[in-house]
């Protein structure tokens, strides 16, 4: 490192189902970031159970480190984001004892059940402003009791965290992520000790909380050499919680600003100073997570391109062509807004058989049949618009809330068709990009723990606008068709409009 504005920066991005590296330079002038390596992320069903094979995860960091320092040189830096709620557990002598347990596993409904019973719906999410799915790290730490996998550890890593631990050997639970376990009051940014103790979780379970923009430690020498690495980079908390990360990457300039972070899941939601916690946030399944600089992330978790790539696995198992840019433009010459789902249905939420129960969902919802891929791909894509207009409205609305434009960011940035569909739904323009958004937040905290960004979430903003300007997408589509399709996926659920 020749000064504080001249970084050799490695920002690891992992993903529900896939990992990224992207080795980023900073200089004196400006931030640039190019992706070195991609590797899968392929989880793995044993003994009845899904889970994460996190070893191959840290195998497949280690490889990316490795081309990061062939790309620009000795790294100064490392940080690694990655998805929320899911954990693994260690023994006393900081040993991993088992793959951490997918989120998608259907093994918290009766913890689930049981924690709503002793604290009620409404006391879960006064306590924390965090939205109540099955999925969340509290009810999946009451299943690991009951089965008595708790009683066996000594402490939890959430899973980018873990990663950090095996890197630099120095343990600590970094806020963003912390913010979507179910225990952290989302009001004073720390642990709630009042459900923790309702639900007789033992305290101390996850080691001190961390902030974005500190360093964690330096790299472990064996974890270097395994890397191939010449040097021993530092290790940094960056917003760990991908979301958290792509918030931060977001190009905003001045004004207000919806965001939709798209790729699996997308978040549809607000920055906010302070969390909105009230009967009608709860009810509309809002969560208030904790931002890289401390400010409230208000979304709702609406179901992403998670339904596009189950229907592409299927069939490329039938050995049909499924490519995510062929099917867009194929489904363009489908008529829009006739065939639609709804895309937070539960018979949706589980992997395998996509495409029959999409066609099935369809005739219920709007009594058309599907026969194509195209048209399939039609139904997904205006259906997820649909949700992301209602969310936003409700964010909107909750939050006594108006915004300017929407920021889309993450994978579907770069799918135009769908952000013309996000600034039609929305009746706002749209910004679109950078679709490595996660690194980008990433990488700008990690120069800001070594000295070379003021630190300012706009200084680090203005620096991502002008390496990567978002693309503009217009409102062309009229509100009154948005509108009536929106009332009929609500109808098809049961919901008066």
């Amino acid at each position: 490192m020749t000064g504080p504005d001249s970084l050799a920066i490695a920002a690891i991005d992992l993903g529900a189902s896939s990992g990224r590296v992207v080795a980023g330079h900073r200089s004196p002038e400006r931030l640039t970031m190019r992706l070195v390596h991609r590797f899968a992320n392929v989880p793995v069903r044993a003994a009845g159970l899904l889970q994460w094979d996190v070893l191959a995860l840290f195998r497949g960091m280690l490889d990316g480190l490795r081309l990061a320092e062939a790309a620009i040189g000795p790294l100064d830096s490392v940080g690694v984001n990655g998805w929320g709620v899911d954990y693994g557990l260690l023994d006393g002598n900081g040993q991993l004892l088992g793959n951490p347990a997918h989120y998608r596993d259907g093994r918290t409904g009766p913890a689930y059940s049981a924690a709503v019973g002793t604290l009620g719906a409404a006391g879960l999410y006064d306590a924390t402003g965090t939205a109540l799915h099955q999925f969340n790290t509290v009810f999946q730490l009451l299943t690991d009791r009951a089965s008595g996998r708790l009683a066996v550890a000594s402490s939890a890593l959430l899973v980018p965290d873990l990663m950090t631990y095996w890197l630099c050997g120095a343990a600590g639970t970094e806020l963003t992520n912390a913010s979507t376990t179910g225990l952290l009051d989302a009001r004073t940014r720390d642990w709630s000790a009042a459900v923790a103790s309702r639900l007789e979780l033992p305290p101390g379970l996850f080691p001190p909380i961390r902030w974005p923009g500190q360093v964690a430690g330096t790299m472990r020498p064996d974890v270097a050499a395994d890397a191939g690495l010449r040097s021993l980079p530092q290790v940094i908390t960056v917003p760990s919680h991908d979301t958290a990360a792509a918030v931060a990457g977001i190009p905003a300039g001045p004004g207000r600003f919806a965001y939709v972070c798209t790729g699996t899941w997308a978040l549809v939601g607000l920055e906010l100073p302070e969390p909105v916690i009230t009967p009608a946030s709860r009810a509309a399944n809002f969560t208030n997570e904790v931002g890289a600089d401390g400010a409230i992330r208000f979304l709702r978790n609406v179901t992403g391109f998670w339904l596009l790539q189950e229907c592409m696995r299927d069939w490329r198992a039938q050995g049909q062509s499924a490519d995510v840019d062929e099917l867009t433009r194929a489904a363009g010459a489908v008529p829009p807004l006739r065939a639609l789902i709804d895309v937070q249905a539960k018979e949706l939420a589980a992997p395998g058989d996509m495409p029959r129960r999409i066609v099935q969902a369809c005739l219920r919802t709007s009594g058309v049949a599907l026969t194509t891929p195209a048209e399939i791909t039609r139904c997904i894509l205006d259906s997820m618009a649909i949700a992301i207009r209602r969310a936003l409205r409700d964010a909107l609305l909750l939050s006594d809330t108006a915004v300017d434009v929407v920021h889309v960011v993450g994978g579907a940035a770069a799918n135009a068709p769908f952000c013309q569909l996000i600034a039609d739904a929305c009746q706002l323009p749209v910004l679109a990009g950078p679709t490595e958004a996660a690194t980008w937040g990433n990488a700008t905290y990690q120069a800001k723990a070594l000295g070379a960004n003021s630190g300012s979430p706009a200084a680090a903003r203005a620096i991502i606008r002008q390496a990567e300007p978002p693309a503009s997408y217009s409102v062309r589509g009229a509100d009154a068709d948005w509108q009536r399709a929106s009332e009929l996926v609500l109808e098809g659920r049961g919901v008066r409009a």
